[in-house]
């Protein structure tokens, strides 16, 4: 691969970022996500399958070390018995780039016969998808092209995916006033620990 190949690469992905649609939802999920986790004093649970469902884990990380608890919920793992892991006043946040994912869709109906009330954030490429119009709140990643020349390998959309992820994440994290104090006092060790605990004093 050539070293235009490779700019070629990053143009389409960075185009792809700069196309994804901005719309008051942004506001909307993380508002939701502020009155359960921290009004209502439930968590976030994100889940999702295969490329998809790595995003959503680091996603539930990355809102655990900021301030936000969450935790990830394999949707077939859910099928056996993990689907114990809801309470009353948690939120789910699901992607599936096609909003057609079997595991995902079936977890809907799971967790709705376990809490008919809970509300759902969704994150999809297909706002005509049985996940999109399922759900409370629907973010749209813009359907960009994959970067793979099949065509077919989650590269660009997993990108999507995880942008969107970052917007909640520091949307939420402004709107508690999450610190440098209080990030230090979930990093214990590494770089960041020591980083946060300098950034606070």
């Amino acid at each position: 691969m050539g070293i235009d190949d490779i700019k070629s690469i990053l143009q389409k992905e960075a185009d792809a970022i700069l196309n994804i649609p901005v719309t008051e939802a942004y506001n909307k999920a993380t508002d939701l996500i502020i009155e359960h986790v921290h009004r209502k004093k439930g968590k976030l649970v994100t889940s999702g399958m295969g490329k998809a469902g790595q995003i959503a884990q680091n996603i539930a990380t990355t809102f655990c070390s900021t301030g936000t608890p969450a935790i990830f919920l394999h949707p077939s793992e859910a099928q056996h018995g993990d689907l114990g892991v809801l309470q009353e006043d948690d939120i789910i946040l699901m992607i599936s780039n096609s909003g057609k994912t079997r595991e995902i869709i079936e977890l809907i109906g799971l967790a709705r016969h376990l809490n008919p009330n809970i509300q759902f954030i969704v994150i999809t490429s297909d706002p005509e998808s049985v996940l999109a119009k399922e759900a409370d709140v629907c973010l749209l990643t813009g359907n960009p092209a994959e970067v793979c020349k099949l065509g077919l390998t989650p590269t660009t959309s997993t990108t999507m995916m995880t942008v969107i992820g970052d917007i909640l994440v520091v949307d939420t994290m402004g709107k508690i006033g999450f610190n440098a104090a209080d990030y230090a006092k979930r990093h214990h060790g590494g770089y960041l620990g020591d980083k946060s605990r300098n950034l606070s004093k």
